[in-house]
C-alpha cells in the first residue's frame, strides 16, 4: 500500500507534527505500507521516504496555494494520500487544526472591533475559507480524520459530512515515557519552587490563543499556587508585565521553549490551559499520562475526557473567575486526599501509539477494500 502523508512544514514542537512523527513511527512497523511523507522542509526524517515541494512565495497566500497546488500533482502516485494540510483532492483529510471559520469566531472574542474588522477582510483568512469549503466538498475525500467529537461534529454542521465519512482518532501517547514518574524529573530547587507548593503548568505557544492571561488572573486569589509557562510567543514580554500589574511574578515562571517537556510535567502538578480553540492538544494527553488532572476549555477537544472534579474542570476560556474558583476546588481536594494523579493517569492509558496506529492501518484498509 502506498500511502502519502502531507504537511508543508515541521516545526518539531508543533501538535499535527508530533501526531505525524509518531503515526511515521509506528505504521514504519508494518511492512505491508511504503509510507512517503510531501512536505517543504522536514527535520529529523531519518528512516522515512520525503518528497520536497517546495515552491517560491511571496506571502502567505502564495505560501499555501503554491504548496498545495504541487503537492497535488503528485497525489496520483499513491494509494492513499492522507493530508494535514486543507488541499483539495485528498483521500484523507485529518483535521488537526480544526475548522478555520469556528477558530475566527473564537479568536474574535479577544480582538477590538478594528483587529475583527481587519480580519474580515484578510486574503489569506479569505483563501482558508475557500479551500477547505473545497476540499470537504471534494469528490476525492473518502475520510476525515477527527482528534475529538467537538471537531467532528462542527464538520458534520458546517460542511454536511455524513457520519460514514467522520473518523474520530484520538491522539496516542507514549504512555511508557510519559508517566507520573516524571516526577524525579523535577526541577523545583533550580526554579526556586517550595517543595511542597500547588504548581500548575502551561505548555503551548501562541498565549493569546491558549490562554495565559486567564491562567495569570486565575493564580491570583491563590497566593501558594505558582505557575510555569514554557513555550515560545513574540509577546511574551507583554505577559510578564501582565504578571506583575497582578502582583503575582514572583510565584510564575516563564521558561521559555523547553528541550525536555517531562521536567515542566514532572515539576508542576495540574495542566492549565484556558484556550480558545484547540481540537486537541498533545500536551493535554501527555499532562493526563503524567498523571495531571486538566484544566481547560469548552473549546478544546480534551475537555470530552473530563469528569468534572476527578480528573480535572472545564470552564470557559475567558473566564477567570471560574478558574480562580477551580484552583479552590482543585486546592480543596489535595487536602481531602483526593487522588487526581491516579484518575488523570487512568484517563491517557488507553490512548497508546500502538493503539492510534491499529485505528489507522484499519481505516486505510476499510478505504482500500
Amino acid at each position: 500500500m502506498k500511502l502519502a502523508i502531507v504537511r508543508q512544514t515541521y516545526n518539531p514542537n508543533g501538535g499535527a507534527e508530533r501526531f505525524v512523527s509518531r503515526a511515521l513511527n509506528v505504521l514504519a512497523q508494518d511492512t505491508s505500507l511504503d509510507v512517503t511523507l510531501i512536505a517543504r522542509q522536514w527535520e529529523n526524517a531519518a528512516g522515512w521516504q520525503t518528497l520536497t515541494v517546495n515552491p517560491p512565495f511571496r506571502n502567505r497566500v502564495a505560501r499555501e496555494s503554491g504548496f498545495a497546488t504541487e503537492a497535488a500533482a503528485h497525489f496520483s502516485q499513491f494509494d492513499i494520500v492522507q493530508s494535514h494540510e486543507r488541499i483539495p483532492g485528498a483521500t484523507i483529510f485529518r483535521a488537526g487544526d480544526g475548522v478555520h471559520a469556528t477558530w475566527l469566531e473564537q479568536y474574535s472574542r479577544i480582538l477590538s472591533p478594528l483587529a475583527r474588522w481587519a480580519q474580515s477582510l484578510s486574503r489569506y483568512h479569505r483563501y482558508i475559507l475557500q479551500a477547505e469549503a473545497q476540499m470537504f466538498q471534494h469528490p476525492q475525500l473518502r475520510n476525515v480524520i477527527c482528534n475529538s467529537r467537538m471537531v467532528r461534529d462542527d464538520i458534520a454542521r458546517r460542511f454536511g459530512l455524513s457520519d460514514d465519512k467522520l473518523t474520530v482518532i484520538y491522539n496516542g501517547v507514549d504512555t511508557g515515557h510519559f508517566t507520573p514518574d516524571v516526577k524525579a524529573l523535577s526541577q523545583r530547587e533550580a526554579l526556586n519552587i517550595p517543595l511542597d507548593a500547588p504548581v500548575l503548568a502551561y505548555v503551548g505557544s501562541g498565549f493569546s490563543r491558549k490562554g495565559v492571561a486567564t491562567a495569570l488572573r486565575a493564580i491570583v486569589p491563590h497566593p501558594g499556587v505558582f505557575l510555569l509557562i514554557a513555550g515560545r510567543d513574540k509577546q511574551a514580554r507583554k505577559y510578564e508585565k501582565l504578571a506583575s500589574s497582578l502582583g503575582v511574578a514572583s510565584r510564575v515562571r516563564f521558561l521559555g521553549p523547553v528541550a525536555e517537556v517531562r521536567e515542566v510535567y514532572g515539576t508542576a502538578d495540574a495542566l492549565i490551559l484556558p484556550t480558545l480553540y484547540d481540537p486537541f492538544p498533545n500536551v493535554c494527553v501527555e499532562a493526563l499520562a503524567c498523571g495531571l488532572p486538566l484544566m481547560t476549555s469548552h473549546g478544546c477537544g480534551a475537555a470530552e475526557w473530563i469528569e468534572e472534579g476527578v480528573n480535572g474542570w472545564v470552564r470557559d476560556a475567558l473566564d477567570s473567575e471560574g478558574y480562580q474558583q477551580v484552583i479552590t476546588a482543585w486546592l480543596t481536594g489535595r487536602e481531602q486526599g483526593t487522588n487526581y494523579s491516579a484518575a488523570a493517569r487512568a484517563t491517557a492509558e488507553p490512548y497508546t501509539l500502538d493503539n492510534m496506529a491499529k485505528e489507522l492501518q484499519a481505516l486505510y484498509r476499510d478505504l482500500l477494500r
